[in-house]
């Protein structure tokens, strides 16, 4: 093995035989089949940290779940992502000064498939670079042939059952995108406005209402205003007509108790159903009386084209809305009839107020409420069967309280708008003629079969595409091949479990719990793992904007700092927001990232998921546990150095404690560590089981740093590095070292695959796992770490009376460490232990692993004193009621002792008190970032640690 441990030396070589041996693809094989689905990454993006972390979870479940024999599909695949890839490509025509029209739609969608297989592969070949082991072999993307056929019977079948319609209706529309955008596309977030207050005049002359809105344009959509009806101020008005300012309309006073609270604002709401979902609900309960006023298409008047512009409007007995707005953008418009309004008179006030604005998250354009024709899935049916399916338990949220989520979602769901104005995605399979009959089937040749319609008569298809979220709600059976009836359908669906974040349970998980139920009858997973955000260290939301955005592929290979902030700063249109990030990164990571590697970020996720809580993360957690890694390499060098070439053992059966078969023995550090391994095992495989990876990682960490490296490997060299020692006890030894390593390695793999699987290449033929010459061929399936079992707890290895021992030995140890570095005594030095208050079992002990003290504890000598014998001046440790002591006539200088911890306190005194200054000056904790202040309470806090340890100690010596 190489000295020092080179990740970049060993992953991706790695990779690329997993990969072209198929070591990926389900085998067939005794077990369960277990099988996850890749929530589908958008093929034009780029991995974050939330992708490594997901995806570390869902190799972990799919290492564990092949090595424990079942048959096992990760399934990947990629979105189509209909808006974001069309405006990859969009903004690739701008640079050639075109547009999508300039092409038409058939050669615009030709440059986007072009695109998508130049560089659309980019975030499989990122998967690729996380260990992330999917049978690449039968990779899906929604578009290809097969799920678009899948798309087009889901959508023919609920049409035919009327469980598809076309209806006008609100949809949240982006007036730069000319589309509808789903609630999940929509960011609302506070920004500085106004609230104006306008005077709606009544038409019997008797004063006016007083009306507030922070978007007076929309005024010109108005239909009515409405009161609360136990309002005494306005209880009198109500059915009472009002004069629409800039309009000549009138509108009705209306009473609704639901939408109307009398202790906001004025108390009065004006309502525009065209333009505000809350509005469009009053307008649907109160139709009659507003349709009764001076309305024109019951009440719901469009005010805005497809630009956010103010629409002409016309009407049988004219317009609607005053020319001289017309044409005019949304917010010209508002300024415009503000000045009007307050030249008439009928301008209250204006007031500043904070608002939720909602912006498109691809466009950044103010969303509109926008009333158009769309398709609409019927959602109410579906439903239903999809909230009795977590209520019987057929499916189970993991943490369990997020079915509390699904259930408020579930039971206040609305019909589900699945039509998109834009041209790349799955068409809506429908037809019109000229009279604009609709005709849905899944091609235009079929639809005019089935209708009797000649080839030439006249048909053009609908120009919308369908939301990705249809798509995608048919993950889980569209990709296996429905609707045909193949056989990967039949041994994977239902699949096991989904892996999650909590933005989607509505979006993705609802709907491919209603199709699945719908189209195959069953749940498409019996279990749905819904993970926390990933944080930066601050516990920040990491965004492009914060400059705090990590990717792994950097953190795997490393990245200095110039090209971190050239990477962090291209593409930001502010000067002075690129400005803040440079200095942020130049101040939060001066050195840039290190490579860390794979492993080691994967094991941080790991050891970092906790159910149900967001992800802190931060360069230091992921630096320690690269030197886990070292810690792990180290190990197995030290081992395979004492293995090699050396008689193991391996292949003889043990009995006993102590001897097997007159050939081997077991030390009692041998029996610990073996019973140790079971015991872990066990925790490690129901942590996994009960998706707890931070107890998994903590498990697989405490054994291999604590028990397995620093205890025993030192336990190992009294007997291995003893001439004395005997040939069986040397044996047991060396087996127990490779086995247990060989052990550790299938233990680890599923979170650390490439580390584990370099290793296991050296051990397991030493360990009798597999022959020298495994994997000379290709298809020798032996010949990888992932396709060896899973280890499982041997309960007869467990020997708690070898656990008891040897804490006693350990404590033994410590004990005298403790003194030593309390004392100032080197740790090499050997000292004169005296044993006080000891027991028969102490006594036997103490004779019986003399050979482990010695050597790690250096003892020089042991004795232990009768009860009645006086203690000389010594330092004390216990181990259970024995006392350990060592004298200190002739170890130590008392009075240079105390003078060296007198100077060393004063010292960590003054720099506690400059620090503790520090933080008393508000103009520190106040101006200087979160970071540098939390590291100076850390500071303070270590020095008064260190000042206490050190009186205890100075008191001690002084009482000697």
């Amino acid at each position: 093995m190489e000295k020092t441990y080179n990740p970049h030396a060993i992953e991706q070589s790695w990779y690329q035989t997993w990969e072209e041996r198929g070591y990926f693809a389900p085998t067939k094989t005794d077990g369960d089949s277990y099988c996850i689905m890749i929530p589908p990454p958008n093929v034009t993006g780029n991995l974050h940290m939330g992708h490594g972390f997901n995806n570390t979870i869902m190799d972990t479940l799919i290492r564990y779940h092949r090595m424990k024999g079942d048959q096992t599909l990760w399934q990947p695949g990629t979105d189509h992502a209909g808006i974001a890839t069309q405006m990859v490509v969009e903004r690739q025509l701008e640079a050639e000064q075109k547009k999508r029209h300039d092409l038409g739609r058939e050669k615009f969608i030709e440059r986007i498939w072009e695109w998508k297989q130049e560089s659309g592969g980019n975030i499989t070949r990122q998967l690729r670079r996380l260990g992330s082991s999917l049978d690449w072999q039968h990779e899906r993307f929604t578009m290809d042939d097969g799920l678009s056929d899948a798309v087009k019977e889901v959508f023919v079948r609920l049409y035919e059952e009327g469980l598809i319609y076309r209806g006008k209706r609100l949809v949240n529309w982006d007036p730069k995108l000319h589309t509808a955008v789903s609630d999940l596309e929509v960011l609302s977030e506070e920004e500085n406005g106004y609230m104006w207050h306008m005077r709606y005049p009544l038409t019997n002359g008797q004063g006016h209402l007083i009306v507030a809105t922070t978007r007076p344009e929309t005024m010109l959509g108005d239909c009515a205003v409405a009161v609360n009806p136990n309002d005494e101020r306005y209880k009198h008005m109500i059915g009472e007509l009002l004069e629409l300012p800039l309009t000549g309309r009138r509108i009705p006073i209306i009473a609704d108790e639901e939408h109307v609270d009398p202790e906001f604002g004025t108390g009065c709401v004006k309502i525009t159903p065209a333009h505000d979902f809350n509005d469009y609900a009053v307008w649907q309960r109160h139709r009659d009386e507003i349709n009764i006023s001076e309305q024109i298409h019951g009440g719901l008047i469009n005010i805005f084209t497809i630009d956010a512009a103010i629409r002409d409007n016309e009407a049988e007995e004219g317009s609607l809305l005053p020319q001289k707005y017309v044409g005019l953008d949304r917010y010209e418009a508002r300024k415009l009839m503000v000045a009007d309004l307050q030249e008439q008179g009928l301008l209250e006030k204006i007031e500043d107020h904070k608002l939720m604005v909602p912006r498109g998250d691809r466009s950044g354009a103010v969303i509109e409420p926008f009333l158009t024709d769309q398709w609409y899935v019927k959602i109410a049916p579906l439903a239903k069967p999809a909230i009795e399916a977590v209520e019987s338990g057929k499916i189970r949220f993991v943490p369990d309280n997020w079915k509390n989520t699904y259930y408020e979602w579930m039971r206040n769901i609305q019909d589900w708008c699945i039509s998109r104005q834009i041209w790349w995605g799955h068409r809506i399979p429908a037809w019109y003629d000229d009279e604009g009959n609709v005709y849905v089937g899944r091609s235009e040749a079929e639809v005019r079969s089935k209708h009797n319609l000649a080839d030439d008569y006249p048909l053009r298809q609908d120009e919308d595409v369908l939301d990705t979220w249809f798509s995608s709600a048919l993950w889980p059976f569209s990709t296996l091949g429905w609707p045909e009836q193949t056989e990967r359908l039949k041994d994977f669906y239902p699949t096991n479990v989904l892996v999650t974040g909590f933005d989607i349970i509505f979006f993705w998980v609802a709907r491919m719990i209603m199709m699945g139920l719908k189209f195959m009858g069953d749940v498409p997973f019996k279990e749905v793992y819904v993970h926390g955000l990933v944080r930066d260290g601050e516990g920040n939301k990491m965004s492009k904007s914060k400059g705090n955005v990590l990717d792994p592929i950097d953190v795997i290979d490393g990245i200095d700092l110039e090209s971190l902030v050239s990477k962090r700063t291209s593409g930001m249109m502010q000067p002075h927001l690129a400005e803040k990030i440079e200095k942020m990164t130049r101040r939060s990571l001066p050195d840039g990232i290190p490579a860390f590697g794979t492993d080691a970020m994967r094991f941080t996720f790991a050891a970092l998921a906790a159910t149900g809580r967001d992800i802190k993360l931060d360069m230091g957690r992921i630096e320690g546990y690269r030197n886990f890694c070292n810690k792990l390499w180290n190990a197995a060098r030290y081992v395979m150095m004492n293995v090699e070439g050396q008689d193991c053992a391996i292949g003889e059966i043990k009995t006993g404690h102590s001897a097997a078969a007159g050939s081997l023995q077991r030390s009692l550090a041998d029996r610990w560590i073996l019973s140790r391994l079971q015991k872990t095992k066990q925790a490690v495989a129901d942590a996994i089981d009960g998706y707890r990876f931070d107890h998994a990682a903590q498990a697989i960490y405490e054994f291999t740093w604590n028990e397995y490296c620093d205890w025993y490997l030192e336990l190992c060299k009294p007997v291995l590095n003893n001439e004395q020692a005997s040939d069986e006890a040397k044996r047991g030894t060396r087996r127990t070292l490779v086995r247990v390593l060989e052990n550790l390695l299938r233990l680890t793999h599923p979170v650390m695959p490439f580390i584990t699987e370099e290793i296991w290449q050296r051990v397991a033929p030493i360990a009798g796992v597999i022959p020298a010459t495994a994997g000379e061929t290709p298809a020798d399936s032996s010949a990888t770490i992932m396709n060896q079992p899973y280890p499982e707890a041997r309960h007869s290895l467990i020997d708690e009376d070898a656990e008891s021992e040897m804490a006693w030995v350990m404590q033994f140890i410590l004990g005298i460490r403790k003194i030593k570095g309390e004392m100032n005594i080197a740790p090499g030095k050997p000292v004169p232990v005296l044993l006080a208050n000891t027991n028969e079992g102490d006594k036997l002990y103490a004779e019986r692993h003399r050979p482990f003290l010695d050597f790690l504890a250096k003892t020089e000598s042991i004795e232990i004193l009768a009860p009645e014998d006086k203690e000389p001046e010594s330092a004390t440790a216990l181990v259970g009621e024995m006392k350990v002591l060592i004298p200190l006539a002739g170890l130590i200088d008392k009075a240079a002792e105390i003078k060296r911890l007198e100077k060393e306190i004063s010292r960590l005194q003054s720099d506690a008190e400059r620090t503790d200054k520090k933080l008393s000056n508000p103009n520190f904790v106040d101006k200087a970032p979160e970071a540098v202040v939390q590291k100076e309470r850390d500071k303070l806090t270590e020095s008064r640690k260190a000042l206490q340890s050190l009186q205890t100690q100075l008191e001690k010596i002084q009482q000697l």
